[in-house]
């Protein structure tokens, strides 16, 4: 099983979530050793939960829609799925103690936005896609499940899902690379790449 576990590290994306000892602990299926080998299994789960989440209109700005979202998506793959994280996840996430913190600010700001139509619906779906991609609350799949939540706030909110620029962000490209630059230059409260690349 060593083996396995460390074979995850030699096939990391720029800007993936490193997988650690002890979150790889937490894995559901057996005999998964290659990155592309779990994302095949996450990916099943994660079908499943986008047919859910977009199934039906769904208001997500709700801590415990963000929190059940994530654990459909992984909750076959991941015993910690839908529980927040218990170590840091620097460069990227905030302290793991104030996660729910910053989580409920996340949602009350979108809350205010939304009735106080601060911004075009689009722009207030990416600028929660991209608040919840700076907390990232879980262990992994942060992005994947940020973006769809982006989704689904985006059809909650009588707009088309986005497409992220056709991709599942998956692989180290120019696609991946072109939306981490679009999510840096959003650190500065400098959305415009970031909604093109959403709609791309």
């Amino acid at each position: 099983m060593a083996g396995a576990l460390t074979a995850f590290s030699d096939d990391e994306p720029e800007g993936a979530t490193p997988l650690t000892p002890e979150g790889r602990e937490g894995l559901i299926p057996s005999g998964v050793s290659l990155r592309h080998e779990l994302n095949e299994y996450e990916q099943a789960n994660i079908t499943e939960a986008r047919l859910w989440g977009l199934g039906r209109k769904h208001n997500p700005v709700e801590v415990p829609f963000c929190r059940n979202l994530h654990r459909r998506m992984f909750g076959t793959v991941w015993k910690w799925a839908g529980v927040y994280r218990a170590h840091n996840t620097y460069p990227v996430g905030c302290d793991h103690p104030h996660i729910e913190q910053q989580l409920y600010q996340m949602i009350g700001s979108t809350a205010f936005w939304i009735e106080n139509q601060t911004f075009a619906p689009d722009e207030i779906a990416v600028r929660f896609h991209h608040g919840l991609v700076k907390i990232h609350p879980f262990a992994n799949g942060n992005g994947r499940w940020s973006r769809l939540m982006g989704d689904v706030l985006a059809r909650y909110l009588d707009r088309p899902v986005f497409t992220w620029g056709g991709s599942q962000l998956l692989g180290d490209d120019d696609v991946r690379r072109a939306y981490l630059a679009s999510l840096r230059k959003a650190d500065g409260d400098d959305f415009p790449d970031l909604l093109t690349f959403a709609r791309s």
